[in-house]
């Protein structure tokens, strides 16, 4: 898959990939529903097909990785996921060890993964911190920040198209 300038995609969980009820305390596949943010799912089934490598990286302490393997099927999810790392698999929180642990887990280069998430702080600086590239989601508002390397998306239909486009680009 080298026709790929990020090979590995990593992607949050909670209000990224599945809607997060932050005052529970109970991991997500216990809860009575789970839903997963409007969109994801065209995300990943285009990522999927496109030859991306996905791979969850959460900072979710309550779930293990088998609860929200679970949790992901519950939405019909899992199946896009090839790695979950999360705080009881690597004993860390979302931060610079936490991606390079990922890193060195996976094989890659900082240079081939990509990151996705709805927290600046811990999905985009952190990552850009060890050279990730990160897409910050923000669908809570109208605000943009951009850097050499992350840029601002605010819906999912919006992701997809950069992905799209970063495809098509890169052929």
């Amino acid at each position: 898959m080298n026709f790929l300038l990020y090979p590995t995609i990593l992607f949050d969980w909670g209000d990224t990939v599945m809607k997060d009820d932050p005052v529970s305390t109970v991991p997500m596949v216990e809860w009575p529903t789970v839903e997963a943010v409007d969109g994801i799912a065209d995300v990943l089934a285009h990522l999927h097909a496109s030859g991306w490598r996905i791979v969850l990286a959460t900072s979710a302490s309550i779930s293990d990785e088998s609860q929200i393997h679970a949790a992901l099927g519950r939405a019909d999810l899992d199946k896009y996921f090839f790695r979950i790392f999360c705080f009881k698999n690597t004993g860390l929180p979302k931060g610079e060890a936490f991606y390079r642990h990922i890193l060195n887990d996976l094989g890659v280069q900082p240079s081939e993964a990509l990151m996705v998430g709805d927290g600046f702080e811990k999905d985009v600086l952190a990552a850009n911190n060890v050279g990730i590239f990160a897409v910050w989601f923000n669908p809570r508002s109208d605000e943009n920040r951009t850097g050499e390397l992350h840029l601002t998306v605010h819906s999912m239909r919006e992701l997809r198209s950069f992905f799209t486009a970063f495809f098509r680009a890169i052929l």
